[in-house]
């Protein structure tokens, strides 16, 4: 599958609405939290900026482990359904990072931190800037097969 600047364009416009969500659910509510996670006092601590950063970017990290480990599967003889246990680590890992980013705006609301619609538009941004992570990597993913 060839793919061309159509598709730079479109993925690049999926990733810009899926921010944009992010940050209006946080700025239509005038509550930071799902961005700054920790700092609901306003009083951050550096516990705190760590929990931000984690939370700011965790959709962005979650196909990490999933590209880091992918190349740790086996040689060329074998099939390429056998998966091996560093394969097997960076699927776990990035699942929990996705369940967490998903789950997270979920608790916050459950709480009464955040509102319903911030938690909405919260994980369906989130849910778009991890599609559009996906869907890059799978468009643009290099066979090694040699004819």
């Amino acid at each position: 599958m060839s793919a061309g600047l159509k598709t730079v364009i479109l993925l690049s416009f999926v990733l810009a609405v899926g921010f944009l969500l992010i940050i209006l659910s946080c700025a239509l509510w005038v509550n930071w939290l799902p961005l700054l996670v920790g700092a609901y006092d306003m009083r951050v601590s550096f516990a705190g900026i760590l929990i931000q950063v984690f939370s700011a970017l965790t959709f962005v990290l979650a196909p990490l482990p999933n590209a880091l480990f992918a190349h740790c599967g086996g040689d060329e003889f074998s099939s390429s359904d056998n998966a091996t246990g560093a394969v097997d680590l960076g699927r776990f890992l990035t699942s929990i990072i996705v369940v967490t980013g998903f789950a997270l705006p979920v608790v916050l609301t459950h709480s009464e931190v955040l509102k319903p619609g911030a938690c909405a538009m919260s994980i369906i941004g989130g849910g778009l800037v991890y599609g559009t992570i996906l869907a890059y990597s799978a468009a643009f993913r290099q066979d090694d097969e040699y004819d």
